[in-house]
């Protein structure tokens, strides 16, 4: 693989874009594989770069049955932040977003990480409570985030009404370091960096069945047929759900769609992320110019990537009361995710009751953010057999012991 830069880009328009490389290959599955990662995704993705860069395992195939990153990878609003309550989560997201900041250089490929700050709206007394709470949980986990007044916020973000009438802002919980990235450019980096490691990436390739002997795994049956493996990976986001009943166990978590809609562009007006949970919506402006909207999971059970209208309006009616400016900005886009909720929102890295079968799911509406550090640690988990630091307290054991890792009730929302 050639790598790029400002030179490459200048010589390739002036011959019209003829010598650029095959950004990853498109193989024909062989018979068999060390490791099998179901799902080309940004999670599984990350986990077979892990793979072949910590642990020189670089006979793996990436199975997907639709086309790379054309599931959640694709379809979020692209925020990454660190500033969980709970230990565990503070280090697998922090994890994540330091790798995140060299991550173009690393993969020399540009993902568009912008570090400009996410800022948490505190609506409530409680919420001012539970954030300041939370800063003082981040000084000691070593995630810097700071609690901003009412003054500040307006500072930071100009657009925004202080003085609602339902819900005034009181102050904010604020990480200068955190941001957003081009969640397409983070899958396509990691997917070209393992095609050049000999890494297997099928597309169009959908796991029909897990095949088991003595209880350990053996390969899958696919729509390209059969794979044999050593070990095998389950990084299926919303569907993991059927993938563990293909494999013969069952999994904690429920499938819901969750959705999200950008604006017309408009010039420049807002260089922050900003969630407010008490409304249940958050936004930021993409390098398009488009507002970038999002709010609250479905509440009933589905596979749909279309959404209902009732949660759009919802989102947009809470929104438009933070940020009376957009009120007469038309949609452009809505569309829907599916992603995987635990009981507790935090997800599950896990071994299973199948030997050689690993999983990695659960990251329910806050997966995008953590790509990097969940494919490390679950690289890290598949190469040695047993989970290391960063996924020990996320195992499925949890569960049954009563290990709950709440982020839901500390933060009031998992995003």
């Amino acid at each position: 693989m050639k790598r790029d830069s400002a030179f490459a880009v200048a010589r390739e328009a002036f011959r019209n874009h003829t010598g650029w490389e095959r950004a990853w290959a498109n193989p024909a599955p062989k018979k068999r594989y060390d490791v099998i990662i179901v799902g080309a995704g940004g999670h599984g993705l990350a986990t077979a770069y892990y793979l072949g860069k910590n642990h020189g395992i670089r006979n793996v195939a990436v199975l997907e049955k639709g086309w790379l990153g054309g599931g959640n990878t694709g379809r979020n609003t692209t925020i990454i932040r660190s500033n969980y309550l709970q230990d565990p989560s503070a280090a697998i997201y922090e994890k994540a977003r330091s790798l995140y900041e060299t991550l173009s250089q690393e993969l020399n490929y540009n993902i568009m990480f912008s570090p400009r700050g996410v800022m948490m709206l505190a609506q409530t007394e409680h919420e001012v409570r539970g954030y300041r709470r939370t800063a003082q949980a981040n000084a000691l986990q070593g995630v810097d985030t700071e609690f901003v007044d009412r003054k500040r916020v307006k500072e930071l973000c100009p657009i925004i009404n202080i003085d609602g009438p339902r819900y005034p802002v009181l102050g904010a919980l604020w990480q200068a370091r955190a941001g957003t990235a081009r969640h397409d450019a983070v899958a396509w980096g990691y997917a070209r960096a393992c095609s050049d490691m000999g890494m297997d990436i099928i597309q169009k390739c959908e796991v029909t069945a897990v095949r088991r002997e003595g209880g350990r795994v053996v390969g899958v049956d696919t729509t390209r047929g059969p794979i044999d493996c050593e070990k095998l990976g389950i990084v299926v986001a919303g569907h993991s759900g059927q993938l563990a009943e293909m494999a013969g166990f069952r999994l904690p978590i429920e499938s819901v769609a969750l959705q999200a809609l950008v604006s017309e562009p408009i010039k420049p007006c807002m260089d922050v992320v900003v969630m407010a949970n008490t409304v249940h919506g958050y936004m930021s402006q993409s390098d398009k110019g488009e507002m970038v909207i999002g709010g609250g999971a479905d509440g009933y059970n589905n596979y749909t990537q279309r959404g209902s209208f009732h949660h759009v309006e919802e989102t947009v009616r809470a929104l438009v009361e933070t940020f009376p400016v957009i009120s007469r900005l038309k949609m452009l886009r809505w569309w829907g995710g599916i992603v995987d909720m635990t009981g507790d929102r935090s997800p599950i890295l896990s071994k299973t009751p199948v030997e050689g079968v690993f999983i990695n799911c659960g990251w329910g509406t806050g997966g995008f953010k953590a790509i990097p550090g969940s494919g490390w640690a679950t690289a890290e988990m598949i190469a040695r057999g047993e989970p290391g630091p960063l996924a020990a307290e996320f195992s499925l054991d949890r569960f049954r012991e009563g290990r709950f890792i709440d982020e839901s009730v500390a933060a009031g929302v998992a995003h």
